[in-house]
C-alpha cells in the first residue's frame, strides 16, 4: 500500500514540475512576442511619421546653431603643476576655492585671489584642480580624473603623489598667461605652503651637510683600511706574500656611491624644485571652442526628438485619451 502511495506522489510531483515548466515557457513566449510586436509597431510608426520626426531633428540642429552663435565662445586649457611643498590633496583643495568663487559668481573674491582686474575676470568661467592618475603604477601620468570618480582603494591605478592638473574654462584664451601667473601667485602667497617649503629646503640642506660629512668619513676610513690591508699582505722576513684577509674596501666604496647618489638627488631637487610648485606643462592656446554646434546638438536634438515623438503618440491615440479623460 505504501509503495503504491509513494509512486502516486512521485507521479504527481513530476506532473506538477512539467506543468510549471510549460507555464514558464508560455509566459516567456508571450513576453517575447509582445516585445517583438512592440518593436514592429514602433518601426512602422516611425516610418509613417518620418516627416515630422525629420523636421524635429532639423529644428534641433537649427536651435543648436542659434545657441552656438548666441553664446560666447568657451575654451579649456590645462596646467600641470608639481607639488614640492605639500601633498596634491591639500593643493587641490586650496585651488578649488577658486572653483567655488567661479561657481558662486563671486568675481571680486576671484579677482583678489589671482590678482586679475575684475573687468577681465569675467572671461573666466571656471578654475578647477584634479588628480592625475597613473595606470599600472609605472610612474608615468596617464589620465586626469576630471569626473572625480577614481576608486581610492585601487592599488594598480593610483593617484600621483607629486602633481595635479588645473583646468581653466575661459572665453578669451589670450588671457591664459595672466591666469597662469595669477594661479601660481595665489598658491605661493599661502603662508602654510611657504612655511612647509622653507622647512623642506632647510631639511634638504641639513641632509646635504650630513651626507657630505659621512662621505668624508667613509673616504678616510677607506684609506685607513686600504693601508692596513696592504700592510697585512706584505711578506714577512723575506718570505713569500701571505694573504691574511680579503679586501673590504669595496664594501665602503658601495656605501660612498650610495651617499653620492642621494646627494645628487637632493641637489637636483634643491635646484629644480626650490619653489612651492613647479610648472610641468604650460597652458596651451586652444584652437577649438568646447561649446560649438556639436556641444549643443547632442543636448537639444534628443529633446526635440522625444517631444515630437510624444506629441505624435498622443495624436495617434487621442480618441483613447479622450475616452480615459471622460471616464475619470
Amino acid at each position: 500500500m505504501s509503495e503504491t502511495t509513494n509512486a502516486k506522489n512521485s507521479g504527481n510531483d513530476e506532473i506538477d514540475l512539467l506543468d510549471i515548466f510549460r507555464r514558464m515557457g508560455r509566459s516567456i513566449g508571450r513576453i517575447v512576442r509582445s516585445i517583438g510586436r512592440g518593436i514592429l509597431i514602433s518601426v512602422v510608426f516611425l516610418f509613417r511619421k518620418w516627416l515630422p520626426i525629420l523636421l524635429s531633428v532639423i529644428l534641433g540642429v537649427g536651435a543648436a546653431y542659434l545657441f552656438k552663435i548666441a553664446t560666447p565662445s568657451l575654451y579649456t586649457s590645462d596646467l600641470v603643476l608639481r607639488t614640492n611643498a605639500d601633498s596634491p590633496s591639500e593643493m587641490i583643495a586650496y585651488v578649488n576655492r577658486l572653483h567655488t568663487y567661479c561657481k558662486e559668481n563671486n568675481l571680486s573674491a576671484l579677482s583678489d585671489a589671482i590678482s586679475i582686474p575684475e573687468k577681465d575676470i569675467k572671461n573666466i568661467s571656471d578654475i578647477s584642480a584634479f588628480w592625475i592618475i597613473d595606470n599600472g603604477r609605472d610612474g608615468i601620468p596617464d589620465i586626469v580624473d576630471y569626473s572625480n570618480t577614481h576608486d581610492i582603494y585601487d592599488t594598480i591605478n593610483i593617484r600621483m603623489k607629486d602633481r595635479l592638473d588645473v583646468r581653466v574654462k575661459i572665453n578669451a584664451p589670450q588671457e591664459l598667461i595672466h591666469v597662469k601667473n595669477g594661479i601660481i601667485n595665489y598658491i605661493n602667497s599661502d603662508s602654510l605652503f611657504q612655511q612647509k617649503n622653507r622647512i623642506r629646503l632647510r631639511q634638504n640642506q641639513e641632509n646635504l651637510t650630513r651626507i657630505n660629512y659621512d662621505i668624508l668619513q667613509l673616504d678616510s676610513l677607506q684609506k685607513v683600511k686600504y693601508f692596513e690591508e696592504t700592510r697585512n699582505m706584505q711578506p714577512k722576513n723575506g718570505g713569500q706574500m701571505i694573504f691574511l684577509q680579503e679586501h673590504n674596501t669595496q664594501l665602503i666604496y658601495t656605501d660612498i656611491y650610495t651617499l653620492f647618489t642621494r646627494k645628487q638627488a637632493i641637489e637636483s631637487e634643491q635646484a629644480l624644485y626650490k619653489d612651492i610648485t613647479t610648472v610641468l606643462s604650460e597652458f596651451s592656446i586652444p584652437v577649438k571652442r568646447i561649446n560649438g554646434g556639436g556641444y549643443y546638438a547632442v543636448r537639444i536634438v534628443p529633446v526635440f526628438f522625444v517631444l515630437t515623438l510624444l506629441i505624435l503618440i498622443m495624436l495617434a491615440n487621442r480618441k483613447k485619451l479622450e475616452e480615459v479623460y471622460k471616464k475619470y
